[in-house]
């Protein structure tokens, strides 16, 4: 049975330390694995779990992503009840635009009210995974927990960072680390809730009457002795994409096939905005090696273990590995790029040597011209 839940989509300060890849987008909205959006993963987990009422909290730079979202209708949410709705701030003061987000979330109180759904699911955009949401709400009901937190057993985030949690025997959550301190275990929030609405809806009052106004540090850390917290443990794959770093390793991780297939295809595909562009052309003398390469590329010279975004141009004699080269970039003749990230319309010039490094690639902002 599919239970009814609504999803909301949390941008309110959301981490982030991509530098020049966020300058003119939010999170969410940073390209990732060739043609997809950071934001596109917990989307599509939503609609495969059967939510079609999602609701995503714009912060800050939210353009690109009203752009890539648009109508909703690449996921199947342009439904005339329910649907995909955008909710920017509501309000012009700096200082409440600065505010946690159980502010923004009283703000569009009405969302909640109008939305016939029981259950509330809280994600960030930043944890790159395939989730049924569905066996998630399962757990919550057996354990009949207050709040269920999505968790993942994972050492080693390839310098993502991540909020680690500490579970009893029974599986209920004792602590939680504030922000990113020292807390002792191997456990990681993947900032994922689920919970009934009207207990959400009072918890948002209740401590903003209290002058609390952020939904981990305030509502759920000072409630772990009074509110049933239960930790879900997530098996499948788990990239935290929220520092340069790990945007850089987490997306060279997706050029192992076994890897690709999970997280793209198990336990449903994953949707993104549609461009109806050419295939990639690969002319007399390109050599394409262990690499991601999207449509409308054409490919002259060599990609060895990189992801090539749409229209990317790899001209003749030029050498591209363990890069990214997103959408409409230009690598010229004889040029070489390594171990480097270069966002849209970078345009690199002939006989060019471009080399950064496995544990810091080299950054290009959008339309640099090298």
């Amino acid at each position: 049975m599919k239970h009814k839940m609504l999803g909301v989509i949390n941008l309110i300060h959301e981490p982030d330390k991509l530098e020049r890849l966020t300058q003119g987008r939010c999170l969410a909205t940073v390209p990732f694995g060739a043609r997809y959006r950071l934001i596109d993963f917990v989307l599509s987990s939503m609609v495969n779990s059967g939510i079609s009422n999602v609701a995503v909290f714009a912060h800050t730079k939210y353009r690109s992503l009203m752009d890539h979202l648009g109508s909703g209708k690449h996921w199947d949410l342009q439904h005339r009840q329910g649907g995909l709705f955008v909710l920017p701030p509501a309000t012009d003061d700096i200082q409440d635009f600065n505010r946690g987000d159980l502010f923004h979330f009283y703000q569009h109180r009405d969302y909640f009210y109008r939305s016939a759904q029981e259950f509330v699911v809280i994600t960030r955009s930043h944890m790159v995974c395939n989730i049924d949401f569905e066996k998630v709400i399962q757990h919550h009901l057996e354990r009949e927990a207050d709040i269920t937190v999505v968790c993942k057993r994972q050492e080693d985030l390839l310098t993502g960072k991540a909020r680690r949690v500490k579970l009893n025997e029974d599986g209920r959550i004792v602590a939680i680390q504030d922000h990113f301190g020292r807390l002792e275990s191997d456990i990681n929030s993947m900032e994922m809730y689920v919970m009934r609405k009207e207990l959400l809806m009072e918890i948002v009052e209740t401590s903003l009457a209290q002058g609390q106004d952020h939904l981990v540090r305030h509502a759920i850390l000072s409630r772990l002795d009074k509110l049933k917290v239960h930790g879900y443990m997530y098996e499948g794959y788990l990239g935290v994409v929220n520092t340069l770093a790990s945007y850089y390793r987490n997306s060279m991780k997706l050029l192992n096939p076994q890897v690709w297939k999970e997280l793209f295809f198990q336990p449903g595909p994953i949707f993104t905005k549609v461009k109806d562009e050419p295939p990639a052309r690969y002319l007399d003398g390109s050599r394409a090696v262990n690499s991601l390469i999207a449509n409308g590329c054409r490919i002259e010279g060599t990609v060895i273990n990189s992801i090539l975004f749409r229209g990317v141009h790899i001209q003749k004699g030029a050498v591209v590995s363990n890069s990214i080269i997103m959408q409409n970039g230009i690598i010229g003749l004889n040029s070489i790029v390594q171990h480097s990230i270069l966002d849209k319309d970078v345009r690199v010039e002939g006989n060019r040597d471009i080399r950064g490094a496995d544990s810091s690639p080299f950054l290009a902002g959008k339309r640099k011209i090298i």
